[in-house]
């Protein structure tokens, strides 16, 4: 990589940052409804309220924890990650998954703005840290370590905020917004125009794919549960997303390395 491409990526990722800033402190402030927490289908079972919402968080757990385990014993070979910063970051989004589990659990046993914050937390924290692991692998950087942590801290700091201006009686999600869809969307822009050195890179896009229905099922939570008569959209929601991070674990097992195939 020439020192030109490391200029680039510098200005691209902190002008990116900034502007995502900008947007979110220019836009009018979004408050999280109350109605949020009424979902479709509240019913108990052996003593649990919203029971399927709340047992369908079970996947996170396994899947997170499959991912720490498959990750660890992939560092040992000495595969498919290619740095020290690129590990640290995959091993957060699946330690985040892991720890989506009692925090959704906790929410959805009793859904409030303080039982949310601990459900939304982990997966700011995951999305940012899958944002830095995907542009640590195409966009050489000076100071890797100190993108994650930028990225990583502003997705934690959102969901705060985000809380403390609830507190304040002024609800603000625009940051949290931000680090959700703007997150997304530049994984996509680097899949697409910053090529990796691992093969399966479009893999991602069926990450993507995934916590994209995640997001629609979440919409149509009462639709799609009238339609069911069993499992509520958001229910529903869980098990995509879920299947998107377990995604994200098979592309990491079947990519390889085009330097050392050459």
């Amino acid at each position: 990589m020439t020192k030109t491409v490391l200029r680039h990526g510098n200005v691209f990722f902190w002008g990116y940052g900034l502007i995502l800033l900008m947007v979110a402190m220019i836009m009018p402030p979004v408050a999280q409804s109350q109605l949020y927490h009424a979902f479709a289908n509240q019913r108990s079972f052996l003593g649990i309220p919203n029971f399927w919402d709340v047992a369908s968080n079970l996947p996170f757990l396994l899947i997170g924890a499959a991912g720490i385990i498959f990750l660890r014993h992939d560092k040992q070979r000495d595969r498919k990650t290619d740095s020290t910063s690129v590990y640290s970051a995959y091993q957060l989004v699946f330690l985040s998954t892991l720890l989506v589990f009692p925090g959704s659990v906790y929410y959805h046993w009793s859904p409030d703005n303080i039982s949310l914050l601990w459900d939304r937390l982990p997966i700011a924290i995951g999305m940012m840290a899958l944002l830095a692991a995907v542009s640590l692998e195409r966009i050489p950087l000076k100071r890797p370590n100190l993108l994650l942590i930028a990225f990583v801290s502003f997705g934690a700091a959102s969901v705060v905020y985000w809380y403390w201006s609830e507190q304040q009686g002024a609800g603000n999600l625009n940051y949290y917004i931000a680090v959700q869809f703007g997150a997304l969307l530049l994984i996509a822009l680097l899949v697409g125009f910053y090529p990796s050195r691992y093969s399966r890179a479009h893999d991602l896009y069926g990450v993507l794919g995934w916590y994209g229905l995640a997001k629609v099922a979440e919409i149509f939570d009462e639709p799609i549960y009238h339609i069911s008569g069993i499992v509520s959209g958001h229910t529903l929601k869980h098990l995509l997303a879920a299947m998107g991070v377990y995604w994200l674990i098979r592309m990491l097992r079947l990519r390889a390395d085009s330097r050392k195939s050459a």
